[in-house]
């Protein structure tokens, strides 16, 4: 007697359950920005706040010095750029791990409107790029100032003008 096995069905379906699984855990629960391009190190991290006064923009920009770093504003649009050149020494052999990035890493930020960018002022200390961009005197907050009263509300003055004018 020969024993045949024969296929479960549900192994199929088991299968294709995974393959679900793993296309939604990969679409949903591991953001686009956690590709390889992110985990690689190519990407320019940056914070950016605001102030009543200004945008700050700091940015970490570590191994570059200044004149390798290019900052554009352009309809809108702020671009950091740097360049690291590949400074490798031959003779050091195979990598067996190759993690230091080399070559051009860039970032765009779509500015909000208000700001002056030709009056942008920029730092570079340690690696750290910091950029402030005023705000234009017509978005800056402003406040109102309440003028105190002498004491009696505008209607009651009305009120007192009104009865004197009918006691003459």
């Amino acid at each position: 007697m020969t024993i045949s096995r024969r296929p479960s069905p549900f192994g199929e379906l088991l299968s294709l359950r995974q393959a679900m699984d793993r296309l939604f855990e990969d679409s949903f629960v591991r953001p686009v920005g956690w590709s390889s391009a992110a985990l690689d190190g190519s990407t320019l991290p940056v914070d950016v706040s605001m102030t009543a006064d200004e945008l700050v923009v700091d940015a970490q920009l570590p191994g570059l010095k200044p004149e390798d770093v290019e900052i554009t504003v352009e309809n809108g649009t702020l671009t950091i750029r740097g360049e690291s050149s590949e400074d490798r020494d031959e003779k050091k052999g195979d990598f067996l791990v190759h993690e230091i990035r080399r070559g051009v890493i860039s970032r765009s930020i779509t500015l909000p409107n208000g700001l002056q960018p030709d009056k942008a002022a920029a730092t570079f200390d340690n690696g750290m790029l910091t950029l402030r961009i005023p705000k234009a005197d017509e978005v800056k907050p402003r406040q109102i100032r309440i003028n105190p009263s002498n004491g009696t509300s505008s209607s009651q003055r009305t009120i007192a003008a009104s009865s004197e004018q009918k006691a003459s």
